[in-house]
């Protein structure tokens, strides 16, 4: 077994584990679907993670050539999927019987979940950094200036109406990042 594939295990079961919570919260939803109040931006915001979580697998192939392993670059790239487990674990918050308000949830938890979104990309810039010996190509640092800057804005404000337009706005530009960037192995 080369380095890549045992080192890749650890990465994949921790995406899983993002994967299963946002998951969880659907499936959540739908048990509780008579008396859940949705907010379509937690919504968009769910299948987001999960379209990220997919992405995140299937750029850590493009590991598979590096050869020069450390455990300070490895805990990197295991900070930034950790970063990013715990914002899925945010996005759709455990419900319960009692409390089932998406739009209070998304609210509450609002400072953290962008807080660990931008926190992983800055992590992405510097995992970059350190296998490469540069920044990211110019779009893909242009994407993730984007991602951390309507990041900061989010944290920083409340507005419904800036946050019904950040998700779908969001998600359609990380599809078009994928397309750009991660289209091919």
């Amino acid at each position: 077994m080369d380095s890549f594939s045992y080192l890749s295990v650890l990465l994949s079961v921790i995406i899983g584990l993002a994967i299963t919570q946002v998951l969880q919260g659907l499936r959540a939803l739908m048990l509780a679907r008579a008396s859940a109040r949705l907010y379509v931006p937690s919504l968009i915001w769910a299948a987001l993670v999960l379209l990220i979580a997919i992405q995140m697998w299937w750029s850590s192939f493009g590991l598979r050539d590096h050869e020069d392993w450390t455990f300070g670059l490895y805990g990197l790239i295991l900070l930034q999927t950790a970063l990013f487990y715990l914002a899925a674990g945010l996005v759709l918050p455990d419900l319960s019987p009692e409390r089932i308000d998406l739009e209070a949830d998304y609210y509450r938890n609002r400072p953290w979940f962008f807080g660990l979104l931008a926190a992983a990309a800055v992590v992405s810039i510097l995992k970059d950094v350190a296998l490469e010996g540069s920044l990211p190509e110019p779009a893909n640092l242009a994407f993730h200036a984007l991602l951390i800057g309507s990041c900061v804005v989010a944290i920083l404000t409340v507005n419904r109406r800036f946050h019904a337009v950040l998700a779908p706005v969001s998600l359609a530009m990380f599809i078009g990042y994928i397309v750009l960037l991660f289209a091919r192995l």
